[in-house]
Parts: C-alpha cells; sequence; structure tokens
C-alpha cells in the first residue's frame, strides 16, 4: 500500500499539483463568487469554501484523513474530491455546502484525479484497480465504472474536451509521456506526440476543442506547445531556456497563463500571453514562489497560490494582474483554489 500511496503521489507530481477544472452555499452556487480550495488549518488536508473576497470561510469536510483535489460541478451544485478516509484514497462527492457526503468508488487500490464532464453526468478519473494507473469514467453517481485505457502502460491527467466527446490523457513510457486523445468511449485512441522528442505532459483542451495546449521537455528544457487536436501543426510557444508549464486558457480562448522562471531564474511566477505566444506578461510579479492559477469563468481574475508572505497562501487578481487580493491569512498551507462557476 505504501508503494501504491507514493506512486499516486507521483502522479498528482506529474499533473503540476494543478487539479484544474471549469470550478459553496445551494443559494449562490453557479455566481463566481465562491473559491473551493484545500487547506491543513485544522491538522491534516480538508476541503473550504470562501466568498471571494476571502470572507465567510466554511469548512466543507471534518475528518482525520486528507481530502484534497477538490473540483466544482460545471453547475456550481456539487464538488468532486478523492479522500483517504477509509485508508486508501477514493473518489467522494458531496453538495456544495458540504452535505450528503457519499463515496462513489469502492476498491481497495488507489482512485484519483477526478473530472466532471462538461455537461457534469460523469465524471473521468485514474484507477490502480487493475495493476497501474489507467483512466476509468463513471457516471456521477458512480455507477458503470468503465476501465477506457486497459493496458499496461501508466496513464493519468485525464482532461475532457469542452464539447464532453474527447479525453485527453497522459500516456507514461520508457521514453517520456506522450499527449494521446480518445473518444469519449475509450475507442479512437490516438498518440499525438511523440515520446522520443522529449517528456510531454499537462494537456489542456482550447475552449472550442480545436487546439491542446501542453507542457514538454525537449533537450533539457521546459517549454509551452500548442498544437491542433488532431496533433498537426505543432508549435513551441515560450521557446526560451528558462522553466514554462503548466498553460491554462482563458475562458474566451484568446489568452493562455502559464508558470515560468523566467523573471529571476529560480522561482515560478504566473505569466500570461496571446494564444500564439506573443504578448507575454508577468501577472504575479513578486520575488516569491507563485503557482497553480485558474481562471474564473468571465476570465476577467485569476486566482493562485503564492510564498511572499512566508507560507502557502490564496491570492486573487485581475486578468491583467492588477487589483491583488490575499484571500487566506493563516500559518497554514492553503492550496488547490478555484473559483465556482
Amino acid at each position: 500500500m505504501i508503494r501504491k500511496c507514493l506512486m499516486f503521489l507521483a502522479l498528482v507530481a506529474l499533473a503540476g499539483c494543478s487539479f484544474q477544472s471549469l470550478q459553496s452555499s445551494p443559494d449562490t452556487s453557479g455566481t463566481g463568487e465562491k473559491v473551493l480550495y484545500v487547506s491543513n488549518a485544522d491538522g491534516d488536508m480538508e476541503i473550504y469554501v470562501m466568498k471571494k473576497d476571502g470572507n465567510d470561510v466554511r469548512q466543507l469536510t471534518r475528518n482525520e484523513a486528507d481530502d484534497v483535489e477538490a473540483v466544482w460541478s460545471p453547475d456550481g451544485r456539487r464538488i468532486a474530491f478523492t479522500s483517504m478516509r477509509d485508508g486508501n484514497p477514493e473518489i467522494y462527492v458531496m453538495n456544495s455546502d458540504g452535505t450528503d457526503q457519499r463515496r462513489l468508488t469502492d476498491a481497495s487500490y488507489l482512485d484519483g484525479q477526478p473530472q466532471w464532464s462538461p455537461d457534469g453526468s460523469r465524471i473521468a478519473f485514474v484507477s490502480f484497480r487493475d495493476g497501474n494507473p489507467e483512466i476509468y469514467v463513471m457516471n456521477a453517481d458512480g455507477t458503470e465504472q468503465t476501465n477506457l485505457t486497459k493496458n499496461e502502460a501508466d496513464e493519468s491527467y485525464p482532461r475532457w474536451s469542452p464539447d464532453g466527446t474527447r479525453l485527453a490523457f497522459v500516456l507514461q513510457g520508457i521514453k517520456g509521456g506522450d499527449i494521446m486523445v480518445m473518444n469519449a468511449d475509450g475507442s479512437e485512441r490516438k498518440n499525438l506526440t511523440d515520446s522520443l522528442k522529449g517528456n510531454d505532459t499537462l494537456p489542456a483542451w482550447s475552449p472550442d476543442s480545436t487546439h491542446i495546449a501542453f507542457t514538454s521537455r525537449r533537450k533539457h528544457v521546459i517549454d509551452v506547445y500548442l498544437m491542433k487536436a488532431d496533433g498537426t501543426e505543432e508549435v513551441n510557444l515560450t521557446n526560451n531556456s528558462f522553466i514554462d508549464s503548466l498553460p491554462q486558457w482563458s475562458p474566451g480562448g484568446s489568452r493562455i497563463s502559464f508558470l515560468t522562471t523566467r523573471a529571476d531564474g529560480t522561482r515560478q511566477q504566473v505569466f500570461v500571453m496571446n494564444r500564439d505566444g506573443s504578448d507575454v506578461k508577468n501577472l504575479s510579479n513578486s520575488g516569491s514562489e507563485d503557482f497553480q492559477p485558474a481562471w474564473s469563468g468571465d476570465g476577467q481574475q485569476i486566482t493562485f497560490v503564492s510564498f511572499r508572505d512566508g507560507n502557502a497562501e490564496i491570492y486573487l487578481m485581475n486578468d491583467d494582474g492588477s487589483d491583488l487580493v490575499r484571500l487566506t491569512r493563516s500559518a497554514h498551507y492553503n492550496t488547490q483554489p478555484f473559483i465556482s462557476p
């Protein structure tokens, strides 16, 4: 079990600790006025929600195990998450106010990385139940759990296309990672990148489902790339000697946020660029480590985590970097923020 837990955490690291998804009390869900996040404020990792100004903090989960990877359903009424409360990582769902917490997976192995389908009817996830990490999908109530990949390779980081017809994911081979795409039922799998070129990971669909941005390490340099959803017309968007990673599309599809060390050569900052790689700007602009950026549904704001005040705190800024607001104020580790849909 310890080995499998370490493998699960390795997959989380491969996913860049981003846990991105279109992401609370029931009467306000869907307004974009809540921020979902994870904190160890009570001694272990639990799920919290607060207003977008940092007020009205509510703890949604309360147990002695870690609850992580919390993601809003597309309508903002439910939250899927991964919990260790039953001894190993399993996927749970709850209402946006923390009520009706239900276990969806019940395997003796590890399940995690839940991702809602765009219509909220299904959840894709990663499971070790067949001996290695593979991509599964289930109905939102936990029924009809189906292995979509069915092979001996390690697969992780499932991401739905915005039109709900396909899933992108990462296949980890001997030479490195590849970006794969398949239909939502697991058919017509296609390798979009060539692992002989480098290690490709962290796929991010454009809002119109026509392109995929991703992170690639080639010739010892990590950059953000863009390609069509069929793998053609691949282009290096960042193309420099610093570390550029974790691309995330603005909801309108005109811009891409990413993490880079180009500000000082060592610490990650949140940058943004046009979808063609032009007009690069430093948004978070601090002398500390900034990470886990996530766009609001209207594309006007970005949440992120920063160590600028000595520990991991959640911040909110406008899409041009202005009006920076610190949302959490504690001596604890606050992470994985997502604004409600």
